[in-house]
């Protein structure tokens, strides 16, 4: 087998046909691992004896043909998502030691299935972030580069995935956290409608931005996987209702004016050539008016900040995680707080409690949720004539590690195609579209499609389009 290139839908072949069992698999990933992981850091926990376990009882599922689209199959799953019994740190400090005390939602419908897990990936801390540099255990690299970052903030996830250390993966998007890093690893990921897929056991963020989604090898993989975590949850009282994913729609809108600035030559190049493709197999490309596109960026940078800071509150060294003694409670915190939250994680924290304080709440906060309504609202008008809305997933390729560590407002503007889903709570897919050359080195772009709320099955046939039209 040739870990590398395998897929979800491959595998289950192959498992299905007894090629080789979900034990010999598990294996060759764990093998895999242990060689590679070292220089990459995709990993910051490997359940190798329990993944193994976890093989044998597959195994044993599939000789008696009870199986599911993933039983067997090995996956990564990001550092966030709770596992009962399980580190769940979230990369920071603060929550080192911390185990969870139940399994999240999308963990129970992979456990139904009879999912093998790898282990924890690395993340930015809290998930803040566009580049794994932000996690308390260290960086992760790029796999197709390793002086460059895998994206952020699900990069190990997608490192995982990229490096041939899992088959596929779990992340979760705030503001491009699962399309950005498999944009820079050259993988599919789908951010789905906010509520599709269970928030239940996720550490939130931004509670009204984040979703969990999957990182995979091919659009296939990754329409395999959601199927398997998504549906209604009593227990997230912002998840839908369940639905049926339809398909069809061949109508593109591009909002041109959004990305004439901030965006690289041959990277806006490759869109181009992207939609052209496109064209000649049947779409129809238009253009799409959607003046309020701009401010997406700035309004995400003010209600972001402001959920973390309301999210982050309850690790303060008394309920949850790490505790720094001193000889008051409001030490405390301050002592906790300061020790085990990062540098990023701070920022935002102050950032929120600043733009929900009583003196500028209404000059901040107020004004972003009212232009985050007009940004639905040119979704909702721009999705009355078109299937679908097409960005580039981020402004390049992925960047040298260090090269945007020092200058936050660099960082932030990598999410700037990106934040509009989340803001408007639409599905969003990114799928690799080319290569583009920095440094002799050929780097992966990720071609981006957003659709109306439960639009999942039209980007996913959409995204199928861009892999055959790319070749």
């Amino acid at each position: 087998m040739d870990i590398t290139t395998l897929t979800i839908a491959q595998a289950r072949a192959d498992l299905d046909a007894k090629k080789y069992t979900s034990r010999e698999l598990t294996q060759a990933y764990l093998s895999a691992i242990e060689k590679t992981d070292p220089s990459i850091h995709a990993y910051l926990e490997v359940w190798r004896d329990s993944a193994l376990a976890e093989a044998d009882a597959a195994d044993t599922r599939i000789a008696t043909g009870d199986v599911a689209p993933l039983t067997g199959i090995p996956l990564a799953i990001k550092d966030n998502i709770l596992i009962h019994g399980r580190i769940a740190s979230s990369s920071s400090k603060i929550l080192e030691h911390y185990r969870a005390t139940y399994d999240s939602t999308v963990i129970l419908k992979l456990k139904a299935q009879g999912a093998v897990f790898l282990g924890r990936t690395n993340m930015d801390e809290f998930a803040m972030g566009s580049s794994t540099e932000n996690s308390a255990y260290g960086a992760t690299k790029n796999p197709l580069d390793s002086t460059r970052v895998p994206g952020g903030s699900s990069g190990g996830s997608a490192a995982a995935v990229a490096g041939g250390m899992a088959v596929a993966a779990l992340g979760s998007d705030t503001g491009g956290s699962i399309r950005q890093p498999a944009s820079h690893c050259g993988l599919v990921g789908l951010k789905p409608s906010y509520g599709a897929v269970s928030r239940f056991g996720l550490m939130p963020m931004g509670s009204s931005l984040d979703q969990i989604g999957p990182l995979t090898k091919t659009t296939t993989d990754a329409r395999i996987l959601f199927e398997a975590i998504r549906g209604h949850d009593e227990n997230d009282g912002t998840s839908l209702p369940d639905y049926a994913l339809a398909g069809g729609g061949k109508r593109i809108g591009v909002p041109r004016a959004f990305i004439e600035k901030g965006l690289d030559a041959d990277v806006r190049a490759l869109f181009d050539a992207t939609l052209e493709k496109l064209k000649g197999a049947g779409y129809s490309i238009v253009d799409v008016d959607m003046p309020n596109l701009p401010y997406a960026l700035p309004v995400y940078y003010i209600v972001c900040p402001a959920e973390v800071s309301t999210n982050l509150a309850r690790y303060d060294g008394i309920r949850y995680g790490l505790s720094v003694q001193a000889d008051t409670i409001q030490d405390v915190y301050k002592k906790t707080r300061a020790v085990g939250f990062g540098e990023e994680v701070r920022r935002r924290i102050l950032t929120g409690t600043f733009v929900l304080s009583a003196g500028y709440s209404d000059a901040y906060y107020r004004k972003a949720r009212a232009v985050r309504a007009l940004i639905r609202a040119d979704f909702d008008k721009a999705f009355a004539t078109v299937d679908a809305i097409a960005l580039p997933t981020a402004p390049g390729p992925a960047f040298k590690i260090g090269e945007k560590a020092s200058d936050p407002l660099a960082m932030y503007l990598e999410d700037i195609f990106s934040v509009t889903a989340n803001l408007a709570g639409v599905p969003a897919i990114s799928v690799p579209s080319g290569t583009v050359a920095r440094d002799g080195v050929a780097l992966p772009v990720g071609f981006q499609l957003m659709g109306p709320l439960r639009g999942e099955g039209v980007l996913l046939a959409m995204g199928e389009d861009v892999e055959r039209v790319r070749g």
